[in-house]
């Protein structure tokens, strides 16, 4: 058979994940130190384990809700409420995914039609560009500058708006910049989109990485923005939940409608030991979830001041769990810098290029690993930088 011509070109022509086709050369070396994925080093809270494991000891091993357990969506109605100021209604509005990903593709496959534009700023997570394509879309690229401090502007982003524009990617906090955006400038995309029938997709999956002292500000939290704005989040990152693949939606019921048919189609429900899980980690482990931020925390400071003492520069992230400095000096391409670092050094960073060719000349740097990793991974670099010199 040839299947060059028979499989599906919008598919085919989709080039792999930049961190994993990185991240995959590392399983043949050793005495690598790995600062490329983003997953939470720490294993997960034991009361969610304890709660999951319960579950299963009760022979809650069937079919949940299609939209998931219904005392999961409420806690996460309360959690959205207390935490952020969003009112959902578990009933309706609001649909338990498999892992934040689901809940993006759901969101492209529910509102796109063919030819659609989707407007994705970069440097950004790799998946939006993808899954706009996938659902039939067309992805409408926007960089996003240093010197704006990675934000989103209304400027730029009114200038990519056409008659074709359907919806908006919002992926604040960032992965990889580390940018956030505050309550003013969400405010001046609020009012250019008011009036228009444009959806935002807003990816905060880390609103709870967040380390300016002031408190993550959903777009859908403002005036006239709720009933247009498609919320994903999730327990990967904040609850170190990776592995039980659990993430959600929130959304106006007309629209949720629609996504929910599509998931009873393609996934059924989310794993359910996984949801007993989260109910717990939502009602009893906020406690574990903040002390792992601070940790966080912590070790952005010193890879920080690690890389600037290097003479690396490098923007302030400020949030998530990642930092993206400048290695132009080098003149190396992003990937070829990373290649040579890990030949050279055993230091595995990802290539800027990975989240949008403006990445080029930055890399991205996870620091959801240990102070000591971190500290090695420096000592190598300095030793990498001195040979360049």
């Amino acid at each position: 058979m040839n299947h060059e011509n028979l499989l599906n070109p919008v598919a085919a022509g989709i080039p792999p994940s930049g961190i994993r086709k990185f991240f995959d050369i590392l399983d043949e070396m050793e005495d690598v130190i790995s600062l490329t994925v983003g997953e939470p080093d720490f294993v997960t809270p034991w009361g969610i384990r304890a709660e999951s494991i319960r579950s299963l000891e009760h022979g809650h091993t069937h079919y949940t809700s299609n939209s998931g357990l219904l005392e999961l969506r409420r806690q996460i109605a309360a959690y959205q409420k207390r935490r952020f100021g969003l009112s959902y209604d578990p009933e309706r509005e609001i649909l338990v995914t498999v892992g934040g990903s689901e809940a993006i593709d759901l969101a492209f496959r529910a509102l796109l039609r063919p030819g659609d534009e989707v407007v994705v700023h970069e440097p950004c997570f790799v998946c939006y560009a993808p899954l706009v394509r996938l659902a039939g879309g067309e992805p409408v690229i926007v960089e996003t500058k240093a010197e704006d401090e990675f934000r989103l502007t209304a400027a730029e982003l009114e200038r990519a708006i056409t008659p074709k524009t359907k919806a908006v990617v919002l992926s604040f906090p960032n992965n990889p910049t580390g940018a956030v955006m505050e309550r003013e400038h969400l405010e001046a995309l609020a009012a250019l989109l008011r009036d228009k029938n444009i959806y935002v997709v807003s990816d905060e999956i880390y609103a709870e990485m967040n380390y300016t002292g002031r408190r993550h500000v959903s777009i859908a939290s403002l005036p006239d923005m709720r009933e247009r704005t498609l919320v994903v989040s999730g327990f990967s990152k904040a609850f170190a939940m990776t592995g039980w693949r659990l993430g959600y939606i929130m959304a106006p019921a007309d629209v949720m409608d629609v996504m929910k048919k599509i998931h009873q189609y393609a996934l059924m429900c989310s794993p359910t030991a996984s949801q007993y899980g989260a109910v717990e980690a939502l009602r009893g482990c906020e406690a574990d979830m903040q002390a792992m931020v601070r940790e966080y925390d912590r070790r952005r400071q010193l890879i920080l001041k690690g890389l600037r003492d290097l003479g690396l520069p490098c923007f302030e992230a400020r949030c998530a769990f990642y930092v993206f400095p400048d290695i132009r000096r080098f003149g190396m391409s992003s990937e070829d810098f990373c290649s040579d670092l890990l030949m050279k050094e055993r230091v595995a960073m990802v290539p800027g290029t990975a989240f949008g060719d403006c990445g080029e000349g930055f890399v991205r740097v996870s620091y959801a690993y240990s102070i000591k990793n971190i500290t090695e991974a420096l000592r190598r670099l300095e030793r990498y930088i001195s040979s360049h010199s």
